[in-house]
């Protein structure tokens, strides 16, 4: 019998799944030979409160070694879900940027909820008097909130989507009793392009202009994309991306968005780009929306939404 393993996704896309689908050849073995999964809504039925739904008061996933939870936390059935995996699991991992920094659904931190909805909800192309959805709908939060902000994090593995190498090398060293071996680095420290110094350019350039380089030469030919003058976030993400050598965003030729988060996890990757962006004299006010630089790490109390000055303008910080 191989090590019991409970999964549970929150406010997610199911990409996280996949990712572990991507392991390969190697998930085989783990699955059929060093894991038991026992509770997994993804891939296999078990019901919270019984067969038929009404037999227990409280919610119920079963104890295991290991949990794997995906998905930020945006409403009172993702907290109850989070609390009883943490119960229930004696090393908890969080799966996922939306689990470790709040990824995209975090987004909706940067926007008034109430305003949303109503235009979601209650638009020109609505039944006249529709109103919010309130029955047998979970209560949403104040705000979507990484898992580490709820209950205590065993291992946090970022990336959206997380690296199959990585989620495959965290579960073996817990089979093996080690410490894992992730990246601790940069996604600059891990990128082969050339670098030639501060490239001359002072305003940002948006991402509608191809970026300079020779198709028919390898990406460490490449010129540096942020000394080109592009937004490339290498400076303030987490490495992680590379499944081929190079980060994954670079070996395409764009440049990095961010996904893996901060490379400390308590850092923020807006403040930090913007001194990246002045240490390489680019004007920081050509940034068309510098909050979107924590597109995939809006928790943690860092994206909020804006405030509304006396003068009618939005204060931007």
């Amino acid at each position: 019998m191989g090590v019991t393993t409970a999964m549970e996704w929150l406010s997610s896309c199911s990409g996280c799944e996949i990712a572990i689908l991507n392991i390969g050849e190697e998930l085989v073995p783990l699955l059929t030979e060093h894991l038991e999964v026992v509770h997994a809504p993804v891939i296999m039925d078990h019901k919270y409160f019984g067969q038929c739904g009404d037999e227990g008061g409280h919610l119920q996933i079963p104890e295991a070694v290991v949990g794997i939870v995906t998905g930020g936390v945006s409403n009172e059935e993702h907290v109850e879900v989070l609390q009883e995996m943490r119960r229930k699991c004696k090393v908890l991992i969080a799966l996922g940027s939306c689990a470790t920094h709040g990824g995209i659904p975090a987004l909706m931190n940067g926007q008034d909820g109430a305003r949303s909805f109503a235009e979601v909800y209650r638009t020109s192309s609505t039944d006249p008097g529709v109103s919010l959805p309130d029955q047998g709908v979970p209560a949403l939060l104040d705000r979507t909130y990484a898992l580490d902000e709820k209950i205590t994090v065993d291992l946090m593995l970022p990336g959206c989507p997380p690296n199959p190498a990585h989620i495959a090398e965290a579960i073996t060293a817990l089979l093996e009793n080690r410490e894992p071996e992730l990246p601790t680095k940069s996604v600059c420290d891990t990128c082969p392009t050339r670098r030639e110094g501060k490239g001359g350019m002072h305003k940002v350039r948006r991402f509608i202009e191809n970026v300079q380089f020779d198709p028919a030469k390898p990406v460490s030919d490449m010129r540096c994309l942020l000394e080109q003058g592009f937004m490339c976030m290498g400076p303030v993400t987490a490495a992680g991306c590379a499944k081929y050598g190079a980060p994954s965003c670079i070996e395409a030729r764009v440049p990095c968005r961010g996904c893996f988060g901060p490379v400390l996890p308590k850092g923020n990757q807006m403040l930090d780009m913007m001194n990246a962006l002045a240490s390489n004299g680019i004007d920081c006010n050509s940034v068309v929306d510098r909050r979107s630089l924590l597109r995939f790490s809006g928790a943690h109390g860092k994206l909020r939404p804006l405030r509304q000055a006396v003068t009618g303008r939005t204060d931007n910080g």
